[in-house]
């Protein structure tokens, strides 16, 4: 399975969901977590007066999560958190080592 992950550094779950530019995504199978994708997107934390609330921004970041069964995050906003799950996407807001977190939370999904 797909999961997106937000990371600072690529070692860690260390990055909020809306300043994330990018997307690291691993498949997630048996007791391995593998890197197989980057995803660019546009930082959803941002000052934009004419679209105070983002949507353009939260819709691009859901384009490019599609396939993917979940998202982590150390932290992310409610309004995210739903946009995500109506589309299919569990979010999950965590922290640690990205591959041994990841290992651990496909136990459950």
């Amino acid at each position: 399975m797909l999961i997106a992950v937000a990371s600072k550094d690529g070692k860690e779950i260390n990055q909020h969901f809306g300043h994330a530019e990018r997307f690291l995504i691993y498949d997630v199978e048996n007791s391995s977590a593998k890197l197989v994708d980057e995803r660019v997107v546009e930082r959803y934390c941002s000052y934009d007066p004419d679209h105070p609330l983002r949507g353009h921004l939260l819709k691009g970041i859901c384009d490019a999560l599609v396939g993917c069964r979940a998202v982590v995050s150390a932290q992310m906003g409610e309004h995210p958190k739903g946009v995500l799950e109506n589309i299919g996407v569990e979010p999950f807001v965590i922290s640690g080592p990205i591959k041994q977190s990841l290992v651990e939370l496909a136990k459950i999904l």
